[in-house]
């Protein structure tokens, strides 16, 4: 089996972003669609008030064969959270999920500290007009931080099952205390939770279900499931605590498990090996990957250098 590169597909250099967003397009997540693929990515416009970003979902489509884009949302497609709520600014990222006729969203909204940067929570919301826009359940989370998952609860994943509701998630488990050179560093693992609707969900508290491979401040981030010949296949990115935004040794790159039972998760980073030159736009970072199955092949989507500014791109899996 190999990875078939079919390079970068959306490169924000040559477009105009949606919503008057100014740069990137992180975490590529598929909604498929009879005649389309409606692809989610998290977008970014600044904060005039401070200069900070805030991340906006977009949308985009492409034809079954990533030939041809076919659009963009021309209007807002949720809204970010209120004063004080958990998703105040911004999102990213979405996960689209079909099923049992519905459209459903799963947001990780982001909310600003003071003594750190930032905390997350996971969100619900439904689409009623074919993936276009979506309508939030409520202003606050279904998914957010517990005795032993005191921060950082996110980028969930959520997919039905043998009709059981499955959610691949982050928590955070600790912030490395600030240095000379760096604020404060967040460490966080995935875990799992299952759930009867969707809405209330259960967890093993704490539970990290993927093992490290660096050392125990290894981050994990943003899993993505699929089901596919008779396996359920994860993609993840994973990275150093600090030193990772400008040194690529340190940075973002795809990690793998595999599972039969949804319960044992077995990691093999090999089978998401790409290759790539040096110049390549995903030479130095790949990260935020998305796994989907479309006409029978396994199919990849993620970003690339610099966390996704310049875009995402495609793999399909040959086997």
């Amino acid at each position: 089996m190999r990875w078939i590169k079919r390079g970068h597909i959306f490169d924000t250099a040559k477009v105009t972003l949606p919503l008057g967003c100014e740069s990137f397009a992180q975490s590529p997540q598929t909604l498929l669609l009879s005649d389309r693929v409606r692809i989610f990515f998290s977008s970014r416009k600044t904060d005039p008030a401070n200069g900070k970003f805030i991340s906006h979902i977009c949308w985009v489509d492409f034809d079954h064969a990533f030939e041809n884009s076919m659009g963009y949302n021309s209007s807002e497609v949720i809204a970010l959270g209120e004063l004080g709520c958990f998703d105040e600014h911004g999102i990213f990222p979405i996960s689209i999920t079909q099923a049992d006729d519905r459209i459903l969203a799963y947001t990780c909204g982001w909310n600003r500290r003071s003594s750190v940067s930032v905390d997350t929570a996971t969100g619900l919301a439904e689409s009623f007009d074919g993936g276009k826009t979506f309508v939030k359940f409520g202003h606050g989370p279904v998914l957010a931080a517990s005795i032993h998952e005191p921060m950082l609860v996110g980028d969930s994943f959520v997919r039905k099952f043998n009709g059981t509701w499955h959610m691949w998630y982050i928590f955070g488990q600790r912030w490395l205390p600030a240095t000379e050179h760096e604020p404060p560093a967040r460490v966080y693992k995935i875990a799992q939770a299952h759930s009867a609707d969707g809405i209330n969900w259960n967890k093993n508290e704490g539970v990290a279900i993927i093992p490290d491979l660096l050392h125990a401040n290894e981050c994990q981030a943003l899993p993505s499931v699929a089901y596919h010949n008779g396996k359920y296949h994860m993609v993840f990115c994973f990275r150093e605590a600090t030193d990772f935004r400008t040194n690529p040794a340190r940075g973002y790159r795809l990690g793998y498990a595999w599972s039969i039972d949804l319960n044992h998760w077995h990691r093999d980073d090999s089978f998401v090996s790409l290759e790539s030159t040096d110049d390549d736009w995903d030479a130095n970072m790949r990260c935020y990957p998305h796994f989907f199955v479309l006409n029978g092949k396994l199919h990849l989507l993620y970003n690339g250098n610099q966390f996704g500014k310049l875009g995402f791109g495609l793999a399909i899996l040959e086997e």
